[in-house]
């Protein structure tokens, strides 16, 4: 794993994933094979039938010289075309995004897992925390009760 958009899950209810290649630079490649990167303000649209990934953030790789990338550039995203169709679909329905959960390495190529998201609203987040906060206190009871018997 490379990097991981941790607050998504926390700012929208995932409804279906799916894995993306990306197309990038040899720089780009070796930064965050150094595990650089940021996904915290990262977003993907599609835009005359091919996905694009916006906002993401790797840092020029330090050891590279003139041909060194652009940090925040607009990267192209690899699905299957049936894949695609379905995206345009639902992302015209209101409410729905695309967001990026984690960059990480399969077979030596860089994969995007892309979710398709709808936004939470504030009570469906406190929800959320309360409901973590309760299984957290079980597991402590539970391993409290488990201690004192053995």
């Amino acid at each position: 794993m490379i990097v991981s958009n941790r607050r998504a899950r926390h700012e929208y209810s995932v409804l279906d994933t799916y894995e993306a290649g990306i197309v990038l630079t040899g720089t780009e490649v070796k930064s965050l094979r150094a595990g650089r990167a940021s996904l915290a303000d990262a977003f993907a649209d599609v835009s005359d039938g091919e996905v694009w990934l916006r906002g993401v953030h790797i840092p020029v790789y330090s050891e590279g010289s003139w041909t060194n990338h652009e940090p925040r550039r607009i990267r192209k995203l690899l699905l299957h075309s049936h894949e695609i169709i379905r995206l345009i679909g639902k992302t015209r329905e209101s409410g729905l995004s695309l967001v990026p959960l984690a960059m990480y390495f399969s077979d030596g190529k860089v994969k995007v897992e892309l979710a398709l998201a709808r936004g939470k609203r504030k009570h469906d987040k406190r929800a959320d925390i309360a409901k973590r906060d309760a299984q957290r206190e079980v597991q402590r009871a539970v391993g409290r009760r488990i201690k004192g018997m053995g």
